[in-house]
Order: structure tokens, then C-alpha cells, then sequence
């Protein structure tokens, strides 16, 4: 399947066969192929995303026209059709013979029989007929285009004027955010050298160091300043979070869960003069990642450890000023930036998630000093994994006080908390949706 169209259809097998992170596995496809002009690899991008953001809201189109069942399709041919039916809806400047044959064509290419290049070829065809009376993309479930239990659950949380608005947002393409490293440069000089290079931006909303670009195209590496070390990038919410754990003071913070460093990175960037930073990272790939940013972007050293919290909380028992707890969670809140997350999450493992939290914080519970500052987050929007955590944990460990977490925050940024002070951003507000919760240990 050598052209644009047959390289997505091949990724998106190739994802739901895996169940894999979808960046994961288009990275590895894209890797392994030598794509000369760089628009060709824009559209495989484009396919491979649009057809997962929609995946809902394309199969149930395609219902409507096929007499076979989706479920009796064999895979490539329903994603070929998502792939063709995508282009004709969303990619307006694409022509239609060029959606359909080109589609079409990548299917030949894979040696698929001729009854079935014909069926997919007349099924395009004929929804390429109709397309002006196709359902629009805003309303029911199919096209919300998010998968039922989840637009159930979400309907009994927020009901279903928020709900419509929630999948709405989650299915539009996000700013990119990136917080400016003030240890190489300030904001204000940073974007002054974007706008000297003809980029589009402006300071964020909420967050002091954000910055959002908007309609950049490339690479993040091919921002000016990314080899400096002026930025990483790292959504507004997430800025906040790190900064619940103020007042910062020259002692010891860990990050129990640092995952690529984005936290990380920002408490050094943050403590004052004798602070020092550590981090737990059981994932060799996500360590070197970290150390890997760590080197672009300089600043004090950071004590790294390779094993999970739990193990390093029964090793060590040096207590720690603040010790930051950003969760694995079922990444809810962040469906609007990796939207094959919808389709991979259940109820069950909701729960899943939340044993594994509910340990994370007890293990970390042992770690924070008296009077130190525990934060426990996550970027989920469900109560399951926020504050049902929370309510478990301080009921087990009453020697931690929540605290209100707007206290700690800039004041644009204070609005963003409820009448608990838990730390609740959503897409709605523009922002990824995290859930923060700040702690002091008493006694």
C-alpha cells in the first residue's frame, strides 16, 4: 500500500491490532519509510488522526449505506471506506477523484480481489453522491463520535449539554502550548523571536510561562529556540499543576511519577537556590526521554531512579518538601490531543486505574515531611479517578489536610477550582482537562 492513503489504512490496522498509543505506532510506520516531499507525510498524519477522531462518526455513515454489518467487514475494507469517507467530508481542498482513486488504488496495491476494490469504490461513490445530505457532525452518539459508554457516563456526570459540548471540543484540533524555559530566556523575548520568524502566538491564558502558537504546521524541533532549550512543550494545565506545590523552599521535591519530565523540569525551573529535584521513572524509554530533555534544556541537576514509587517509598525514607504524584490515569481529559484514547478505555479499567492510584498515594504518603506539600494529579475528567481517589485516601491518612489550591495559583488561574479547592481545568476552558489536589501533612 505505497501511497499516502494505503500507508494511514496500514497504520490504523496496524493500531488496532496493537491497541497501542497511536503516536507510538505512526512514528514507527513513518519512520521506516522514505517520504521524500514532506506534504505526503502531512496527509498520512492527517488520515491516520481524522479517521480516529471521527471513527463514530464515519462508521455510522457508513451503516447507513452498506448492508453488511461493520462488524462482518473485514478490517481493511471498513478502514479503507473511513479513509475514503473522511476525505470526502473533511479535506475540503481534496478533490473527490482523487479521495476515491487514490483510495481505491491502495487497496489494488495490497492485492485486494476485485469485488472488493468495487464495493468500496461504489460505496465512496455513492456516499460522494449524497454527501449534502449527510448527518452533521454535532449531535447523537454515533456522531459525537465517541464511543457509547463513555457518552452514557459522561451524560450522568454533566449532563448532556455539556457532554455535547465536551465531544465537540475533543474532536477540533488543539492549540500547541509550550511552556517558555525562564532559566535560558524570558516569555516576553520568546515571543518576540517567534514573531520575528513570522510565527503566530500569544502568552496564555492562565499560565505565566505559556505560550500558544497557533496554525504552526512543522515540527516542534523546527521551532527557533527548540535546540537552545527556550521551551518544552507542555499544555497550560499541566503548568499549573507543578505549581501547587508553593511555597517553594530550598529543600527536597520528588516527582513519583515523572514520566517524559514535563513537571519535572518545570519544579526545578522553579525552586529557589539549594532546592533539589527527584525523580522516579521505572520506564527505560520515558528515563531516557527525560534525560534527553534534561540536556536541552539545562538547569540543576535531577536525581533520577529507575524503579516505581512504591519500591523507591519502601527503600528511602529521607522525607521530602513536596512530592508530586501525576498518576497514570485513563488520560480522559486528554482525548482532544490523543483521540485513539477514547476508543481504548473502558469502565473497568476505570477502576483499574483508580487501585492503582489509590497505591501511588499511599506509597507517596510516607515520603512527605511534616508540614511538606503533597499534590496528587491526574489528566482525567472522571470523578472515579479524582476525587474518589482523594476521599479515599484522607479518610486512611488523616494527617494530611487538603488545602484550597486556588491559593497558589496566578489569579487568572483561580477560577479553574471548585468549592472543595480541588484543581479541575476542561476542554471547555481550552485547556486539557487535569484534576489536582493539593495536601499538607500534619503532625
Amino acid at each position: 500500500m505505497g501511497n499516502s492513503r494505503g500507508i494511514a489504512m496500514e497504520t490504523l490496522l496496524t493500531w488496532e491490532k496493537a491497541q497501542a498509543p497511536l503516536d507510538q505506532v505512526l512514528e514507527t510506520t513513518i519512520s521506516g519509510l522514505s517520504m521524500d516531499d514532506p506534504r505526503d507525510k502531512q496527509l498520512v498524519m492527517a488520515l491516520v488522526y481524522g479517521v480516529v477522531r471521527w471513527q463514530g462518526y464515519l462508521d455510522g455513515i457508513i451503516q447507513q449505506f452498506s448492508s453488511h454489518p461493520l462488524t462482518k467487514m473485514k478490517p481493511l475494507t471498513l478502514v479503507a471506506l473511513r479513509v475514503g469517507l473522511y476525505q470526502l467530508i473533511f479535506l475540503d481542498r481534496m478533490p473527490e477523484s482523487a479521495a476515491i482513486n487514490e483510495t481505491v488504488q491502495a487497496l489494488k496495491s495490497a492485492r485486494q480481489p476485485k469485488w472488493l476494490t468495487g464495493f468500496v469504490n461504489g460505496m465512496l461513490r455513492a456516499m460522494a453522491r449524497q454527501r449534502a445530505t449527510l448527518p452533521a457532525a454535532d449531535e447523537g452518539a454515533a456522531v459525537l463520535s465517541h464511543p457509547a459508554w463513555l457518552v452514557q457516563r459522561w451524560y450522568d456526570l454533566f449532563g448532556p449539554e455539556r457532554t455535547r459540548r465536551i465531544c465537540w471540543i475533543n474532536n477540533t484540533l488543539p492549540p500547541l502550548v509550550v511552556r517558555v524555559n525562564t532559566l535560558r530566556i524570558s516569555t516576553d523575548d520568546f515571543i518576540i523571536l517567534l514573531q520575528e520568524n513570522g510565527i503566530g502566538c500569544e502568552r496564555g491564558l492562565f499560565a505565566q510561562d505559556g505560550v500558544r502558537i497557533n496554525d504552526f504546521q512543522g515540527p516542534v524541533t523546527a521551532l527557533p529556540g527548540y535546540g537552545e532549550g527556550f521551551f518544552v512543550v507542555q499544555d497550560e494545565a499541566a503548568q499549573l499543576v507543578s505549581q501547587l506545590l508553593a511555597p517553594f523552599v530550598s529543600g527536597r521535591y520528588l516527582d513519583g511519577c515523572a514520566g517524559l519530565g514535563g513537571k519535572t523540569l518545570h519544579l526545578a525551573q522553579l525552586l529557589p537556590e539549594g532546592g533539589r529535584v527527584v525523580a522516579v521513572e521505572p520506564s527505560r524509554k520515558r528515563q531516557a526521554m527525560l534525560k534527553d530533555n534534561l540536556r536541552r534544556l539545562g538547569g540543576p541537576e535531577i536525581e533520577i531512579h529507575g524503579e516505581t514509587l512504591q519500591v523507591f517509598g519502601a527503600q528511602r525514607h529521607a522525607g521530602f518538601a513536596g512530592v508530586l504524584v501525576d498518576a497514570p490515569c485513563s488520560g480522559l481529559g486528554v482525548i482532544r490531543r490523543q483521540p485513539d484514547i477514547r476508543w481504548q478505555r473502558s469502565l473497568a479499567s476505570l477502576q483499574g486505574y483508580q487501585e492503582r492510584q489509590r497505591e501511588l498515594l499511599a506509597a507517596a504518603a510516607g515520603l512527605v515531611e511534616k508540614r511538606g506539600v503533597l499534590v496528587y494529579a491526574t489528566c482525567s475528567i472522571d470523578p472515579m479517578e479524582n476525587d474518589e481517589v482523594l476521599a479515599a485516601f484522607i479518610k486512611e491518612h488523616s494527617e494530611f489536610v487538603i488545602t484550597p489550591a486556588q491559593e497558589y495559583l496566578p489569579e487568572a488561574a483561580r477560577s479553574l477550582c471548585d468549592g472543595q479547592g480541588f484543581f479541575k481545568s476542561t476542554p471547555e476552558q481550552g485547556l486539557d482537562g487535569f484534576f489536582a489536589a493539593r495536601m499538607v501533612k500534619n503532625g
